[in-house]
């Protein structure tokens, strides 16, 4: 164990993404408060966070996100409403959101990659480590994937990155890392990384998914990280500098995530996240499950 780290206690999502992908439902509302079910889906990454041991919270915003506070927030119009109804469940519910986490925002201004999204939360991170969660990522929350890197951040030091094994036809589609085994079955060393790599140049078929762990050193590497693919700046790119040259901020780890995670990404994906969480609720699953069943066997 590492005793002078100080162990992770923040948390920063990006959320400030125009969401073009989901056009037109997102002109007006922030691709992060579209439901999953009947959650938005940054609440589930919020949750997340929390359910590892960090409940201060920065959304990197952008505008037209002014919902996202809403949404964390008290609504007191609501709760008097509900409480008038004697509507103790729903009551409950409405409150659960503002009392998940101490949740802070910072606005990216012209936004510029995760990379520079990540800069933006520098001030409010200082100088010791803290997760980033990528919002088209969920987790199930039971595959704590999160506390398990916030574990070895503490035990190794430097920087985690959740990796997961794609087929080689998707690997372009992600950040892809070269490896090297570790004592730990779920942990290696990365030697390298590489963005979106061409077909027949990726260094494995470890995939980087939107989870992260890192130690503060990223921030100076952003600062002088040039625009990368697509004129963005890429944390890819950070992250590979620190792996190289383990000097500037300790190394940088993966843990490879065998457990469920939901793509929201897409809109076939999220569609999909959406049919396969309804059917594990408790309250929505049989019946969901019996409706769905009858239509496939109807329909198709």
């Amino acid at each position: 164990m590492n005793e002078a780290n100080p162990g992770v206690v923040k948390a920063v999502i990006p959320a400030a993404g125009l969401g073009t992908r989901f056009l037109p439902a997102t002109k007006a509302t922030p691709k992060e408060m579209l439901p999953v079910v009947d959650k938005p889906a940054i609440q589930y990454v919020v949750e997340e966070a929390v359910a590892a041991g960090l409940d201060d919270v920065l959304l990197v915003t952008g505008r037209n996100k002014r919902a996202l506070e809403d949404h964390f927030d008290r609504n007191y119009e609501l709760e008097h409403a509900l409480s008038r109804k004697g509507d103790d469940q729903r009551l409950s519910m409405v409150r659960e959101s503002a009392d998940l986490a101490t949740v802070h925002y910072v606005r990216q201004g012209d936004p510029r990659g995760l990379g520079h999204a990540v800069l933006s939360a520098a001030a409010h991170v200082g100088d010791e480590p803290f997760a980033v969660l990528l919002g088209d990522d969920l987790i199930d929350p039971r595959d704590p994937l999160l506390a398990r890197m916030v574990e070895v951040q503490k035990a190794l030091g430097g920087s985690v990155v959740a990796l997961m094994e794609v087929p080689a036809a998707q690997i372009h589609l992600y950040g892809c890392a070269a490896v090297e085994t570790t004592a730990d079955d779920d942990v290696v060393l990365i030697t390298g990384l590489v963005e979106k790599p061409a077909p027949g140049e990726a260094p494995s078929s470890y995939a980087v998914i939107g989870r992260y762990v890192l130690d503060p050193a990223v921030f100076d590497v952003l600062r002088r990280t040039a625009p990368g693919r697509g004129g963005e700046i890429q944390l890819t790119d950070a992250l590979e500098e620190l792996a190289l040259d383990p000097s500037l901020g300790g190394p940088v780890h993966g843990v490879v995530f065998r457990g469920r995670r939901y793509d929201t990404g897409d809109r076939g994906d999220y569609l999909r996240a959406i049919v396969r969480l309804a059917c594990e609720r408790e309250d929505l699953g049989p019946d969901f499950r019996a409706w769905l069943r009858d239509w496939v066997r109807d329909e198709l």
